[in-house]
Order: C-alpha cells, then structure tokens, then sequence
C-alpha cells in the first residue's frame, strides 16, 4: 500500500503508543510466573503478536479479554514434541525467547520471516550451545533443543543488549546460580535498565556489579496481576520530531520523563538541535526553533537515528550520527536506508562505515521506498513537515510492526492537506 502524504508543517496532539520494549518482557515475565496477569498495552503491534503466539506455543494462555488487554495464564507446562514459535520478524521474540526456551526444556522451531533469519544471533548461539543447548538451522527456521544450564557466563555488551536480556530472563528459572558477566563497553544500556525494572517487577533478585550480573536460580516470577504499559519514547520520537520541525508544535501524552527507556534522550537531542521543547505533565510539547547541525552518538539510541535524521535534514549545517554501525542489522540496513530515504527527498545524506552524515537545507519531497522498515516509513512521514512537495511512501503498511495506529495518529493532526 501506498501513502501519499501532504507536504508542510503539522500541529496537534497524539498518545504516545505503548512501549513494545517492556510490553515484550512483561508478557514473558506474565507467562513464566504463577499467577494470571493482565497487561493493558493499548493498540497491539506486529512484533508484540509475535511473542504472545511465541508464548501460546509453550503452553502460556495469552487471550484480549478487552480491548488492548491480555490475560496471561502462564505455562504449567511445556507441550510435548516440537513447539513452533512464530517469531515474524521480531528480533526481541527471537533472542528473548531463545535462552527461555532452554530453561523450559523445549524442543522449539523458532520460524523467522523478512530479514530475521539474516540478522546475527552469535555470540549468544555460541553461548547456549556450550551450556545444555543444540541449534541448527533449517532453511529460515532455527530449531532449538536440550536443557539450558545454569553456570559462570560472558557475553560482549556491544553486540546485542538483547543477547543480555535474554539470558536474565531464562536465569532464575534454572535449578542453580549463575553469572553473566558483561565484556567491554555496553551500548544501549537503557534496554538493561528496562530488563532490570521489568525483572525487580516480578520479584525477581538481581546482584549487579559494575560488569556482572549474579542470579539466583529457582525463583518464581510474581508480577502484580493488572499492570500498564507505558508509553514508548521511541515510537512517540516521530511526533515529537514533526513538532521540531512545525512552527505549530506537536504535544505527545503518555510519557514517562522517569521512564528506563534511553529513547527518552530524544529530548535533550532535540533541545541541542535547537527545537523548543516543553514537558508538560505526562507529556511534552516540541516547536521548530532556529535548527542546526550537531553531533550524536547512536549507541545508546539507535532507534532514534531514523527520526533524528529527518530533523538533521532541516537543520542548517551538518549532523554526523557515529557509533552506529548495529543499524546495518536491522529490519533493513537502516544506515543506508535511511540516508537514501532523506536522498530521496532531495537532502544531501551519506552512510559511510559505522556514521551517518546528513547536511541540512531545503527538502523538496519524492517517493520513498522504506524497504519494509517500519522506522524508515515514518521516519519519510516526520521529514514531509519540512518538505515542499509531496511525499509518497510505499509499503506504508510495514508501519504495524512496532506502531499500528501510526497513521490514524499522524491523520489526526491538523496540516496541509492534499
């Protein structure tokens, strides 16, 4: 499906959706504990469809008993034979549920689509391997089996912080201790942070040291029975970069200024551009102000590249993204993409080893291709505030993958219209 998008400044007010990230860990929290939960997570998304399947399929209950509440039942036990979780293109179902299914003793067949099978999950394959664990791949399906030990742990924390996760979520489930030790420096720590909160939630007791984690085995998750996810920055970072770039100023409810998540830098990002920025009591208002070229570091925020892009391509000067090679393993080379996207709209934007470049000036407008990355199409969305012409996005669709009412939101503010 294609979407043709006026050009010009947008202004009003959305709801930021709900935070996939914790959605993903409290649904696998729910279902690994002993009680039902319900998790009210507002408009559902693809990835988040993909653990809730991935979680029936071990034996957990996961049914909407009202709109955008699940009831999680947890697993009694696992089924017998071979499991089949449909992980979609999730990276998080995939890497979160594998060290899970280990600890359950599962025999699964991970079935992975898009770029999934194509995305790393070495060292972490590595890992479980020599710790109980047999993998082996089947065309795009990754078949798991054997029973995850518990033991002395090291994996790298600048590959995959849900390499991380992963491993802490299977950890208390073992019959022993266990240590993870994390080597060298971790990026996206924010992610941790979320695992963390999510974990201390359920009841779960973590030792963390300045590069370790210690975690007792044999506890039981016990997470309140009725929770609420909160809103996610990274998806609200589209709205809140159409506000940088609108004299009208876009506000986003929903948010949490106290949130784990990183992506919440994208309010001091946006204040270093120069865009006028207004908390405003479980929201935030953001206006265009006199926008310019700085530097950022995408470790920790790598989900925001593609929104901060747009703002980069309507700033005067340059802005240089670094440290932001892991984009190439996304959905879609997301460095490459999102340069040819802003190209696409007549910006001057270059991907060149782990670095994004972007020099600002007058965007025109065009047709972009997002090659199936949901950031990448509303990433185009935020950028046509500041073009001339319009822009069309094909795939609009691929959108449902972290934010499925994206578009009903964006069509609910006030702009220019075809």
């Amino acid at each position: 499906m294609n979407r043709t998008i006026a050009p010009g400044p947008r202004a009003g007010r959305v709801c930021a959706p709900a935070s996939k990230s914790q959605a993903h860990r409290l649904l696998i929290c729910a279902a690994l504990g002993e009680r039902p939960v319900e998790i009210a997570l507002g408009d559902p998304n693809d990835d988040i469809a993909a653990t809730a399947a991935c979680l029936r399929a071990l034996g957990a209950s996961v049914e909407e008993t009202r709109e955008g509440v699940l009831r999680v039942a947890p697993i009694r036990s696992v089924p017998n034979g071979v499991c089949v979780l449909p992980c979609g293109e999730s990276g998080s179902t995939l890497r979160f549920l594998l060290p899970v299914a280990g600890a359950l003793g599962a025999a699964a067949r991970f079935e992975l689509r898009g770029r999934l099978p194509r995305r790393p999950i070495e060292p972490l394959g590595a890992l479980l391997r020599q710790n109980g664990m047999a993998l082996r791949r089947e065309g795009d399906a990754l078949l798991a089996s054997g029973r995850l030990r518990a033991g002395d742990w090291e994996l790298p924390g600048n590959v995959s912080s849900q390499y991380i996760t992963g491993m802490l979520l299977a950890a208390p489930l073992l019959s022993g201790d266990s240590t993870l030790a994390v080597t060298g420096p971790i990026e996206s720590a924010g992610y941790l942070a979320m695992t963390e909160a999510a974990l201390a939630l359920a009841g779960i007791a973590l030792e963390k040291g300045s590069n370790a984690y210690r975690i007792r085995g044999g506890q039981r998750y016990t997470l309140p029975q009725a929770l609420e996810v909160e809103g996610d920055w990274s998806g609200a970072a589209f709205f809140l970069a159409m506000g940088a770039l609108s004299e009208g100023g876009v506000t986003v409810s929903g948010l949490s200024e106290d949130s784990p998540q990183g992506d919440r830098a994208v309010l001091d990002i946006l204040r270093a551009f120069g865009a006028k920025v207004e908390p405003n009591g479980g929201g935030v208002t953001v206006r265009r102000g006199k926008l310019r070229g700085i530097e950022i570091d995408a470790a920790p925020i790598p989900d925001l590249v593609p929104a901060l892009a747009a703002v980069a391509a309507a700033a005067q000067g340059e802005t240089r993204f670094h440290s932001a090679g892991r984009l190439r393993l996304k959905e879609s080379d997301r460095l490459e993409t999102t340069a040819r996207m802003l190209r696409a709209l007549g910006a001057f934007a270059e991907a060149r080893g782990d670095k994004l470049i972007v020099r600002g000036g007058a965007l025109s407008g065009g047709a972009v291709d997002p090659c199936g990355d949901h950031r990448i199409a509303m990433a185009a969305a935020a950028a046509a505030c500041a073009c001339h012409e319009a822009v069309t996005v094909g795939e609009a669709e691929c959108v449902r993958k972290s934010y499925a009412r994206f578009w009903e939101d964006f069509d609910s503010l006030k702009g220019a219209s075809l």
